[in-house]
């Protein structure tokens, strides 16, 4: 008996310090020191977003970075760009579903990069969107990804990403 009650023990309070450690969203952007932007009215006539069941669909959004990737800007400040991009993302999913734990999965990502003809290296810019989900949402975050280079983008923004997640039921 002496034994079942240690054991018993051991397991809920190594439950309790997996919960523990276990952050929410909220928690892990505060961690990393990140605030979320204001959310912008649609520059057209469609929506931020639409939910239908457990899926939530988001508009394509960009960052208030102009450019095309591989003249004006560099890699890196693409990538930049992509990450301002993923806390406007963020902002988004917030204000969509009150609570960004609600969130069972990234599902898919369309990065499109404003780009130089002769540029190529699309996936490392999206890499900064990407890069952000999974340091803010940990596996959950991860998700299957187009990145592609495109010959002009709205305002000539840099980047604009769309993205589709699971919510819980």
């Amino acid at each position: 008996m002496k034994n079942f009650l240690i054991l018993t023990f051991f397991i809920l309070g190594f439950r309790q310090i997996s919960f523990s450690q276990s952050q929410s969203p909220e928690a892990k952007l505060k961690e990393l020191g990140l605030e979320l932007p204001e959310i912008t009215a649609p520059i057209a006539n469609y929506v931020k977003w639409r939910q239908v069941g457990n899926v939530l669909y988001l508009a394509g959004t960009g960052p208030d970075v102009f450019g095309k990737v591989g003249s004006d800007l560099s890699t890196e400040q693409g990538y930049q760009a992509a990450r301002e991009t993923g806390l406007e993302v963020i902002a988004v999913l917030q204000k969509a579903t009150g609570d960004l734990s609600k969130i069972k999965q990234f599902v898919k990502v369309l990065g499109m990069v404003n780009s130089d003809p002769e540029f190529t290296a699309q996936p490392a810019v999206i890499n900064g969107f990407s890069d952000l989900m999974v340091e803010v949402f940990g596996e959950k975050g991860k998700h299957a990804r187009s990145a592609v280079g495109v010959a002009a983008l709205p305002n000539n923004m840099a980047v604009e990403i769309e993205v589709i997640v699971e919510l819980y039921d």
